[in-house]
């Protein structure tokens, strides 16, 4: 074969080697971008009777239902800084009314409420869900801050706590 010959088949297979990759490029370029999934900030996880539980096993997230400014993030630093998980802060529903602090839980009997409300004086208990993970504080502007408190409590009965997962990133907005 002569080189002229060699030369053109070369160029017409890197033609073709550089249409079908423009090609493929194109698709993937033009497809549709998956819509981002956020991980769960907190999973529920089994404790037996006998278990202890300590506060890194538990996620809060905290509400401001105040008016003071910065309240949710400063008492979510606070509480992370005694050990919990952190799960979102931000605002209360509007309409809430809290002049200290509430607990506001689907399990009111839970010893994650337990160990949490040892912290937080002698707060309202309120069996109410919401969309934010773990356990919720609404802060009010009579509140000014955590006490310190039990390094775990005893789980008297089985039962599920909204635990931390180890790959989740939080995402809290501290102007909140």
């Amino acid at each position: 074969m002569s080189r002229h010959v060699r030369a053109a088949i070369t160029l017409v297979v890197l033609c073709l080697l550089l249409v079908a990759g423009g090609y493929w490029g194109w698709n993937r370029l033009t497809e549709p971008v998956p819509e981002a999934v956020e991980p769960p900030l907190c999973i529920q996880k089994k404790y037996s009777a006998g278990d202890k539980l300590a506060p890194k096993q538990v996620v809060v997230s905290v509400l401001n239902a105040g008016k003071r400014f910065g309240l949710a993030s400063r008492t979510m630093s606070q509480l992370s800084d005694q050990g919990f998980a952190r799960g979102t802060s931000g605002n209360a529903p509007e309409g809430t009314k809290v002049r200290k602090v509430q607990i506001w839980t689907a399990d009111a009997g839970s010893p994650a409420v337990q160990l949490l409300a040892n912290r937080l004086g002698r707060p309202k208990v309120v069996e109410r869900t919401t969309s934010a993970p773990g356990i919720v504080v609404v802060v009010g502007d009579n509140f000014d801050k955590p006490s310190s408190g039990r390094r775990t409590v005893k789980v008297k009965a089985d039962t599920l706590v909204c635990g931390p997962v180890p790959s989740a990133q939080p995402s809290a907005d501290p102007a909140v």
